[in-house]
């Protein structure tokens, strides 16, 4: 190389003056959110449903314990009186799946809202059929138009 010509020393050509300043830059990149915030009233359906879940789980086991346990659980501790073995074993396979469905909810999967949708639409079937308009039915009827309008936030 003859001196002069690279980038280190030459007046003229490449290199030659102050290096360029950049006056501003883009903004800086940063990944939107892939989850949606989850509405207070889902969070409060899925607590309620959690909480079912929990005593439904308890009445069964309870009720197996007094079952095959004999005296070791006392029968005034007792959620549900008049079930057999089967019943409570139902009752705990009923429990489980309504805290998978909490769960679910709180973490916005769509499957659980459609889900807790079908539920409530027909609880609602059914006390519309049996002519039980009551504060049940508003409050199905509440919950399942709020699930409906909520539905963009679940993925």
């Amino acid at each position: 190389m003859r001196a002069g010509s690279g980038p280190e020393g030459s007046s003229s050509g490449y290199g030659a003056g102050p290096s360029p300043e950049i006056g501003h830059l883009p903004p800086q990149w940063a990944p939107i959110r892939s989850r949606p915030t989850l509405p207070v009233g889902v969070a409060i359906v899925a607590v309620l449903i959690g909480i079912l879940g929990i005593v439904l789980l308890l009445a069964g086991g309870l009720f197996l314990l007094r079952y095959y346990g004999g005296p070791v659980v006392p029968n005034d501790v007792l959620i549900v009186h008049s079930v057999d073995a089967i019943g409570a074993a139902l009752l705990i396979l009923l429990g489980a799946i309504f805290l998978a469905l909490a769960t679910a909810l709180w973490r916005q999967e769509a499957w659980a809202l459609y889900t807790t949708v079908a539920v409530a639409f027909g609880g609602l079937a059914f006390l519309f059929f049996t002519a039980s308009i009551t504060y049940l039915f508003l409050v199905l009827l509440v919950v399942f138009v709020y699930l409906l309008l909520v539905r963009r936030h679940f993925y």
